[in-house]
């Protein structure tokens, strides 16, 4: 029977992220490999029976198997504030006084700083001693918590997403740049590193990176997304900078990344290659540590240009000066992969639910996002 054209799955992301053939997960949820391969490719719709059969194979639910394209509701709401006329832009809505208020996620907003709460308050007797830790959550709450470090926002989006489908689990994101994330991942500190760097030898990402931090430990790179990186400009982009090359020019100032960093890497790569000496750049040594600062600059500051993302460029407001294509993955040591909150997690890289938050993001192209695509033993 032919699937409805609504319905969609993401068997085939779980079943090989668990490293399951399509005859394994067919032994174990009792149907025949036809019938996985049909379903995986919507060719057919499976019965109710087949599919809870194959949610308890892969340790999950129906519903995060299965999902329904056009089913968004659509509602009114009013805006707390003026909003752009003409073309789409991400909100938040909120019940108030029993009228629906959006509330546009545009510069700042898009990118809010909040304050985290704690678990719990800590104390050391010496540099060397253990921190002592007074509970202040319930102690079954840390075994529900997944640990990422990164650079991007989108992992909040991506952990906010993912709490409120799973209400048991918790994400705790920390602010690193690339290398750093991986070395935080070796030190045991997270379970999950977020990395976008290009290897020129190789023509590919992070993958030597990851060899190189990790050295042989059984890892898995699953992909985030891949990104458009480029130079955040002034609206109208008033200096008409079009290629790497012409930020040499004296009378252009730019706004650099720390070093470890993504961004950072891509500059040095394209000066390079453009025989373009790092000193010749005004601004080089002008540092900032994150995606949305270098935004900040470029809209609020006396800087022509930064690295960054589509994304960004799209939230602040600014012009965009494509670069170069960037895959961002999520790198994570296979002994992490069966923890029940990390499965939750990853669960949702392959839904339609996050997918449509990266795609309205702009600059986003979700053909890849939760596909393995990288073992590293």
């Amino acid at each position: 029977m032919k699937n409805e054209s609504e319905l969609r799955n993401n068997i085939k992301q779980i079943r090989s992220r668990l490293g399951l053939s399509q005859q394994d997960l067919a032994q174990i949820a009792g149907v025949s490999r036809q019938a996985i391969s049909g379903v995986e490719s919507g060719q057919y719709a499976p019965s109710a029976t087949v599919a809870l059969r194959l949610a308890k194979a892969l340790g999950c639910r129906v519903e995060d198997l299965f999902w329904l394209e056009n089913e968004n509701l659509s509602l009114e709401a009013l805006p707390n504030q003026a909003v752009p006329v003409a073309y789409p832009f991400r909100l938040a809505l909120v019940e108030v006084g029993g009228k629906l208020i959006a509330h546009p996620l545009l510069g700042e907003d898009a990118f809010r700083t909040e304050m985290i709460p704690a678990d719990g308050e800590g104390w050391c007797e010496s540099e060397d001693s253990p921190i002592q830790v007074k509970l202040w959550t319930a102690p079954e709450n840390l075994n529900r918590t997944v640990a990422i470090a990164g650079c991007t926002p989108v992992l909040s989006l991506w952990a906010k997403v993912a709490e409120h489908w799973y209400p048991d689990l918790r994400v705790y994101w920390s602010f690193a740049n690339s290398m750093e994330a991986l070395h935080r991942l070796r030190r045991g500190e997270v379970h999950i590193a977020g990395v976008h760097l290009y290897d020129p030898e190789t023509d590919s990402y992070n993958t030597s990176f990851v060899k190189e931090v990790l050295g042989d430990r059984p890892t898995v790179l699953i992909n985030l997304g891949i990104w458009e990186e480029g130079l955040l400009v002034k609206p109208g982009n008033p200096q008409n900078l079009t290629t790497i090359a012409q930020l040499s020019d004296p009378d252009i100032t730019i706004v650099n990344r720390e070093i470890g960093s993504g961004s950072r890497q891509l500059l040095e790569y394209l000066l390079n290659k453009a025989k373009i000496p790092f000193d010749a750049i005004q601004g080089f040594s002008h540092i900032v540590r994150s995606h949305r600062e270098v935004a900040h600059a470029v809209k609020n500051e006396n800087i022509d240009a930064g690295v960054s993302t589509k994304a960004l460029a799209t939230a602040f407001g600014l012009d965009f000066v494509p670069l170069k294509k960037s895959r961002y993955d999520l790198a994570i040591l296979q002994d992490y992969l069966p923890e029940k909150p990390v499965q939750q997690l990853l669960n949702i890289l392959g839904h339609r639910r996050l997918h449509s938050q990266l795609i309205a993001l702009g600059g986003y192209d979700t053909s890849e996002t939760g596909e393995v695509v990288a073992s590293i033993n």
